[in-house]
């Protein structure tokens, strides 16, 4: 279980402690409501049986932490895990956060039960979806996963893709010798559906920091193997959509590939991100297990307390000016599975 920062009476999200001047504030929050998962990736968790918290936020809570996370500013919205899908009633809290009017609302799921959810979920108002895919191959897929099938994952994605979700994206982490020598069919198999590929390097949090280091793949060397398809331009980023870097099609601007570092390059001193963990603790950074738990106030339905506790939590992030994320010592002792990615 993560390591909980102490309680202290600090300024709420929207006034600056003294020394944190013109600091970035939280706009954006990744939502673990289950720290579940039916699949158990290498880079992700150690096996099937690793455990998982005892208990978690009830939907009620959800609910008040989610008010608070609004009412302190934050306006874009990603549903994440574990598998998110696994949550028994994720459409009715879907549905809960697309009443409140944020700006985005997204969901990462790793699509074992996308097939039958994407209706539901796209009713509820769900608009973005990403969709984990580090193989197109089964066999390679079931190794990676340990024990993930394909054909459910693809069956979730044609599924998505007659729902009409704004956007469709895929995930990839990219592991040398595993699956880096699919690139090339990854993205033209996205293409060909209207779907943006996008590969990340494989992180040194939890998991992926026991890999070999050679496991690495770094984006530039992506994107030069992926040249004869690409511009060569750096890339560029969705504004306000997170770290990812997207490169056009040489001969179609329209279509495009995207590239998340983390390890090559980070991008801490633009991250405007908080998380929640499923057991409500407030986590500042990915890269460390610093926190605050909200637990008991969101079960209080006390909006004000959890909103006093996102600034509490949020005066704990790391300066991006100085602090290099997945790179840190630090992010080897952090779950990836229990805090979403």
């Amino acid at each position: 279980m993560p390591a909980v920062a102490p309680r202290r009476s600090l300024p709420i999200v929207g006034v600056p402690a003294p020394e944190a001047g013109s600091r970035i504030e939280p706009r954006t929050v990744r939502v673990s409501l289950t720290d579940r998962c039916d699949l158990a990736c290498v880079y992700c968790r150690p096996s099937r049986t690793d455990g998982y918290f005892e208990s978690r936020l009830d939907d009620d809570a959800w609910k008040t932490m989610v008010r608070a996370l609004v009412r302190a500013g934050v306006t874009r919205v990603r549903v994440t895990g574990g598998e998110p899908l696994l949550h028994p009633r994720v459409s009715e809290l879907v549905a809960f956060i697309a009443d409140l009017g944020v700006e985005d609302l997204a969901l990462t799921t790793n699509a074992t039960r996308l097939e039958q959810l994407a209706g539901p979920l796209r009713r509820a108002g769900l608009r973005r979806l990403t969709v984990s895919l580090d193989s197109l191959s089964a066999e390679r897929f079931w190794r990676i996963t340990r024990g993930g099938r394909l054909e459910r994952v693809l069956a979730g994605v044609e599924a998505a893709r007659g729902e009409g979700f704004d956007e469709l994206k895929t995930n990839t982490v990219v592991l040398r010798d595993e699956n880096d020598d699919e690139l090339e069919s990854i993205v033209r198999w996205a293409w060909d559906r209207d779907i943006v590929p996008r590969f990340i390097e494989v992180m040194r949090v939890g998991e992926g920091a026991k890999l070999p280091a050679d496991k690495l793949v770094g984006a530039r060397e992506m994107h030069a193997r992926l040249g004869h398809l690409l511009d060569d331009e750096r890339g560029t980023r969705d504004p306000d959509r997170g770290p990812a870097r997207y490169v056009r099609a040489r001969h179609d601007p329209q279509r495009r590939v995207g590239f998340i570092t983390g390890t090559t390059d980070t991008y801490c001193d633009t991250c405007d991100r908080m998380r929640v963990a499923s057991d409500g603790t407030l986590r500042p950074c990915l890269a460390t297990n610093d926190g605050v738990a909200a637990r008991a106030l969101a079960e209080a339905g006390d909006v004000d307390g959890v909103v006093q506790a996102i600034g509490e939590a949020w005066s704990l992030k790391p300066d991006g000016l100085t602090w290099k994320g997945c790179t840190e010592d630090s992010a080897a002792d952090v779950s990836m599975r229990a805090i979403g990615g």
